[in-house]
């Protein structure tokens, strides 16, 4: 038997001879609650990928501040979600939830009518701070609604799909908004997501909390931020600069940092991220998995929802419902995954997952030369249904592994892998293709410092500044930066593959079958 699958066990046993309590209408209404801001959280991460070059022609960021408007709040999401995971532990899950949504939903309307890109970046932030308080909450009530093992596996099954759905849909969702509004309404759609689970939560969906919760340390807090940060904006000013004193000091920083937030871990009574989880394998394992596939997906539709209005012309609308097929192949992986899972190790089902990834990339790469609509369709489906089965069965063996009560904190640890593969995806995919953009753009003579400065940042740069040139120079720059930001999406699928395929090997030692001690 795996060590997964003992995990299982242990966990569905734990309530001795009694019967194990199964959940009931109420519970599973309560699941559908729970859905709405798992929706809102996973379609707010890539809604604003379709709303990027609306974004880019309006506020006319530089590609450095472009990606920050995406990166800041998953950013801070991943800084504080083993936090709030605790937090929740500590004051009730449920408390949170409705603490976070509220919050949620008021910023979200501030961010909508945001005059500047700073404005929205730091709109963008308080998001995040309140997202964080949602996320764990979620999960983590899962654990106490469903105490059957098969009924919580398909219930986060359920949770998973969502969130992949909603990722899928998030440009789907923009497409529609965009065809009609102002960008600022990608945020609007927060609220009718949150007022049922404000109305509803307190009738379908019972408080829970840890009954001997620890302290929370505000110091490891503080470090956790101070390592990600600046570890992010190190990868985006040396790609964007090259080496350099500002992009180092932040690397060297986030690695000092960082030190310190694990050397921290170990020695408090209270530490923020409980490191020994990590040294169950499976644990590891799964949270590791839950990091990528969020790495590939979020990466993939960062370029694709560009590729698909800036370089093949279509409107948000057509690029969004070109999505779809992915969306719904998503959550159709998520719920098989959940019964395939019974008859074969969850290992194989997650690293079938990340190799399917790498498939969608590969794709890409084979075809980069005639990257038309067809082609994007196919390799967005083939890596949905990756993400979708990886997601289930990565998030279900977190949960089985650590006891009840702390539920808050393991969902708070998958949740920050989830957040920092939405913040690496943009951060580390989105600076390699904008480096590559730049390296290969040519433009035309007698360009203005600024004029050259947009063209040679960004696409959808370069085509505001297209619209204002005589047709021929207008034509010759336009193919030159659809040809450059395609080059850059051909070398940075080619990092994708290695990096799905590296994961998948690191996830299959980390969870194969060991021998018992004799």
């Amino acid at each position: 038997m795996s060590t997964t699958d003992d995990i299982r066990t242990t966990d569905s046993s734990t309530l001795t001879a009694e019967a194990v309590p199964r959940a009931g209408r109420r519970e599973w209404l309560g699941l559908v609650l729970l859905m709405l801001p798992v929706l809102l959280i996973s379609v707010d991460n890539t809604v604003l990928s379709f709303a990027l070059p609306a974004i880019s022609l309006d506020l006319r960021p530089s590609s450095t501040t472009l990606l920050w408007i995406v990166d800041i709040y998953p950013l801070v999401l991943a800084g504080l979600l083993v936090a709030m995971g605790t937090l929740g532990d500590r004051v009730g899950r449920r408390r949170l939830l409705l603490i976070g949504a509220t919050g949620f939903g008021v910023v979200s309307v501030l961010a909508a009518f945001a005059p500047t890109a700073e404005l929205l970046i730091a709109a963008r932030a308080v998001m995040g701070f309140f997202g964080a308080m949602i996320m764990p909450s979620t999960l983590s009530l899962l654990r106490s609604l469903f105490q059957d093992a098969r009924q919580r596996t398909l219930a986060i099954a359920v949770w998973a799909g969502a969130f992949a759905a909603g990722s899928s849909l998030g440009p789907i969702v923009g497409g529609v908004v965009l065809q009609h509004f102002h960008w600022g309404a990608v945020f609007l759609i927060a609220v009718p997501f949150l007022l049922p689970l404000v109305a509803l939560a307190g009738l379908l969906i019972s408080e829970s909390k840890d009954p001997a919760p620890l302290r929370i340390d505000g110091i490891s807090v503080a470090l956790s931020l101070l390592t990600l940060a600046p570890l992010v904006f190190a990868i985006k000013t040396l790609t964007h600069d090259g080496v350099g004193v500002l992009g180092v000091g932040a690397l060297v920083l986030g690695l000092v940092a960082g030190a310190l937030f694990l050397r921290r871990q170990l020695r408090i009574d209270n530490p923020l991220l409980d490191l020994t989880l990590f040294q169950n394998a499976p644990f590891a394992g799964s949270v590791l998995a839950n990091f990528l596939a969020v790495f590939s997906l979020v990466g993939f539709l960062f370029f694709v929802s560009q590729h698909l209005q800036l370089v093949l012309g279509l409107d948000p609308l057509a690029a969004g419902l070109l999505l779809l097929p992915g969306a719904v192949l998503s959550v159709v992986a998520g719920l098989a995954a959940a019964y395939v899972v019974r008859r074969v190790p969850p290992r194989l089902v997650i690293v079938g997952g990340i190799l399917l990834s790498a498939v969608g990339f590969g794709l890409i790469v084979i075809l980069r030369e005639n990257l038309t609509a067809g082609v994007v369709v196919l390799a967005f489906g083939i890596l949905s249904v990756g993400v979708g089965a990886a997601e289930t069965i990565s998030n279900d063996t977190i949960l089985s592994s650590v006891p009840p009560d702390k539920a808050g904190a393991a969902a708070g640890v998958s949740e920050t892998a989830y957040e920092l593969g939405a913040v690496l995806g943009t951060a580390v995919l989105g600076a390699i293709l904008a480096a590559s953009y730049r390296a290969s753009v040519v433009l035309p003579d007698g360009l203005g410092r600024g004029a050259a400065a947009q063209a040679g940042e960004t696409l959808g740069g370069a085509l505001g500044v297209a619209g204002e040139l005589p047709a021929a120079e207008a034509r010759a720059l336009t193919e030159s930066a659809k040809a450059a930001f395609d080059s850059g999406v051909g070398v940075t699928s080619i990092i994708a593959v290695v990096l799905m395929l590296v994961a998948a090997v690191a996830v299959q030692l980390s969870m194969r079958t060991r021998r018992p001690r004799s």
